[in-house]
């Protein structure tokens, strides 16, 4: 395999809204390469990108799969990520590593959801980005129209470089505007062609949105915009390089990835347009061992920092890390510094990814992009670092899951068996998480939403043999009292021989703190000062167990004020069994109350949504807390909701937004739950 020097790479992500061919895509630039020999389709199965076993079930994808291709002796690294939002880990840390960005909307759909996503990924991570208008081969597509789409929402920024040619039905071509030329497509190539008559009123805004975004880029050539003078070629693209690098300018350009028309244009743009990891006259940056800074150019003279961005778990071929070197050079044979775990890791053999290929390389430069096998303990996230220059780089920031569900075997037994699988599982997805439940007892599975825990159980099943189930997780009620009482509790057994005696009076009212607070006032030794650690003992105990619903209780304060004791049959015991049925007494005429846990919720909507959700957390239950603006028309509301109602809002949100929406619950507080409420837990508690 050929070796590329850094300023001959270029590494760019796919991203877009599901369906709108990012895939295609891939395999068209692919083809029109000559990496491979035909093309493949996502409804076929058959794509070098979607290979996963899920993908092909699904007919899409759940993963980012990369390969590579050289066009004009440039070696292109494509990433491909999916575009339902279950799987926005996967695009986040294919964001993370890439240097630019096509954002592929279809021609028939306009500018989603999805692609208003990418774009803030993009500028998130501040790499440049280009339109692909997908699908334009489609009779229903409206070209000027999805541009104006993403004129309106992006501005001055966004710079058409493409129209489409029509004869009749047909795409046969475009008008590259720019240089105010007629591209005709010639297979996979495309030929200068006549201008066609009759297209100056469809060209001139095109022209426009150019010659705006080209003033843009400097003051000089602002003026030169403004006192009507034309842009030299020569000038347009200086400056279009210099924008879109800088984010300042976005090409649009525009094709139809199934048929294969207008990939070359493209892939010439990508090859013109956007920067080699080493373009920037910057450095990165790392962390040492000692907390302080450490600066490293993109070179490969530099010492070795590689990102692990990706990995790939499987039960039968062993574990697959995928790495960009960011400094230096990887090698394979070798010993590297993994500082996030403080451990050293043993380099194999090293590999370009082709899809599920792995193709053996005898080394990768700086800004290159490969994997490794096997691995001991290196994950997603973790810096590889030379020996003698250990450091970490940043690592990626993965969404949070919000959305939550108990783990309920199909056959007994295979606990354990589950748990070794999801973690396994969890080593190659960043966005879901198993945790026990002490409490509630169950085995609480988080992920990002249903298509997502979907494919978890499908792949638990498929690579581990196990199957699942799921229920609503239990809600950790809690329960107190409101009322001060005074209670006796008296343990008498005397059945021949050694008997037991204990015997408390004790006063029970609610706490000022979380758990129990335990004093004694006992005058005159009626309870000798040893058995006092028995009593609290006792209480503590009994708190784990409430009278209502039986869930433990908060917040109580007991002052042992009396009792009695007796010289040979006392015990340590016997006062813990007087506490306890002290205890229960009380419970049952002190007030009990159920108490019930308070999340605070932040939601983050654009603002013509903030009705919606205000009336939705009504319906919850919740409490409004307020509102403040969060720019690029978005509104942040925040309020309290219980947690109780909070089990589907993760797609609640999502379909309520159509996905515009994100938010984060946390658990505030507990409170007394409403009567309806409490009669409800209390059925379920004497029903189990």
């Amino acid at each position: 395999m050929k070796l590329y020097d850094t300023s001959n790479i270029k590494n760019f992500v796919l991203l877009g809204h599901g369906n709108a061919g990012k895939t295609s895509l891939a395999e068209a630039m692919l083809y029109t390469s000559g990496n491979i020999d035909r093309m493949g389709k996502t409804t076929d199965g058959n794509t070098v990108m979607d290979f996963d076993p899920e993908e092909i079930k699904r007919k899409f994808s759940i993963s980012t799969a990369m390969a590579s291709c050289e066009w004009n002796g440039v070696k292109f690294n494509i990433l491909d990520t999916p575009g339902y939002f279950d799987f926005v880990g996967e695009v986040q840390s294919a964001v993370r590593v890439a240097d630019a960005a096509i954002i592929v909307l279809s021609g028939k759909s306009g500018l989603t959801v999805g692609a208003e996503k990418a774009w803030n990924y993009c500028e998130e991570q501040g790499i440049p980005r280009i339109f692909f208008i997908n699908k334009v081969d489609d009779e229903r597509v409206n070209y000027q129209g999805v541009l104006q789409q993403l004129k309106d929402k992006y501005g001055k920024k966004i710079a058409p470089f493409q129209l489409p040619l029509r004869e009749g039905e047909k795409i046969t071509g475009f008008i590259n505007v720019v240089e105010g030329e007629a591209r005709k497509f010639d297979g996979n190539r495309t030929i200068t062609a006549e201008m066609p008559a009759g297209m100056e009123d469809e060209l001139a805004p095109l022209k426009d949105m150019i010659n705006e975004a080209v003033a843009e880029t400097s003051e000089e050539l602002m003026d030169k915009y403004f006192a009507g003078e034309a842009f030299t070629l020569p000038e347009m693209y200086e400056a279009l390089r210099g924008g879109v690098a800088a984010g300042d300018v976005v090409p649009v350009l525009c094709g139809s990835a199934a048929n294969k028309l207008g990939i070359s244009s493209l892939m010439n743009a990508v090859h013109a347009y956007f920067p080699a990891p080493d373009s920037k006259e910057g450095f990165i940056t790392g962390t040492k061992k000692d907390g302080s800074s450490s600066r490293l150019k993109i070179d490969v003279a530099d010492p070795l920092s590689a990102l692990v961005f990706k990995t790939v778990a499987d039960p039968y071929v062993g574990k697959l890390s995928y790495f960009k070197v960011y400094s230096g050079q990887m090698t394979p044979d070798t010993t590297v510094y993994n500082m996030n775990k403080d451990i050293n890791e043993k380099i194999g053999k090293i590999y370009v990814v082709q899809g599920k290929k792995q193709v053996e390389v005898e080394r990768l430069n700086a800004g290159d992009i490969g994997a490794v096998a096997k691995l001991t303990k290196t994950g997603t996230g973790d810096t590889l670092s030379g020996l003698n220059h250990p450091l970490q780089l940043d690592g990626i920031a993965f969404a949070k899951p919000n959305m939550s569900l108990a783990v309920v075997p199909k056959a007994k037994g295979e606990e354990e068996k589950i748990a070794q699988g999801l973690t396994k599982l969890m080593e190659e997805d960043k966005t879901f998480v198993l945790e026990n439940n002490k409490e509630t007892r169950q085995q609480i599975l988080k992920g990002l939403g249903d298509q997502h825990i979907d494919v978890i159980v499908s792949k638990l099943k498929n690579k581990f043999g196990v199957e699942i189930s799921f229920e609503k997780p239990k809600v950790a009620y809690r329960e107190a009292i409101r009322k001060k009482v005074k209670v006796e509790g008296k343990h008498k057994k005397q059945s021949g021989g050694h008997g037991q005696y204990g015997h408390v009076w004790i006063e029970f009212e609610p706490g000022e703190v979380d758990g129990l607070t335990f004093e004694e006032k006992v005058f005159g030794g009626s309870v000798p000062k040893g058995y006092f650690p028995a009593v609290e003992k006792g209480l503590l105990e009994s708190m784990q167990q409430g009278v209502l619903a039986g869930y433990p209780m908060v917040s109580l304060k007991a002052t042992l004020v009396d009792g009695s004791y007796h010289d040979v049959d006392s015990s340590e015991m016997a006062f813990k069994i007087a506490a306890n049925l002290a205890y229960k007494a009380g419970m049952e005429q002190a007030s009990p109350v159920l108490l019930e846990p308070i999340g605070h919720l932040s939601v983050t909507v654009p603002d013509s949504y903030t009705g919606d959700i205000i009336g939705d957390i009504n319906k919850r239950r919740g409490q409004m807390l307020g509102m403040s603006p969060a720019g690029d028309g978005m509104t942040v509301i925040e309020g309290e909701v219980p947690m109780a109602e909070m089990h589907t809002y993760a797609s609640d949100l999502r379909s309520i937004t159509q996905a515009r929406g994100s938010f984060t619950f946390e658990f505030d507080r507990y409170q007394d739950a409403p009567q309806n409420i409490v009669d409800k837990i209390v059925a379920e508690s004497k029903k189990d």
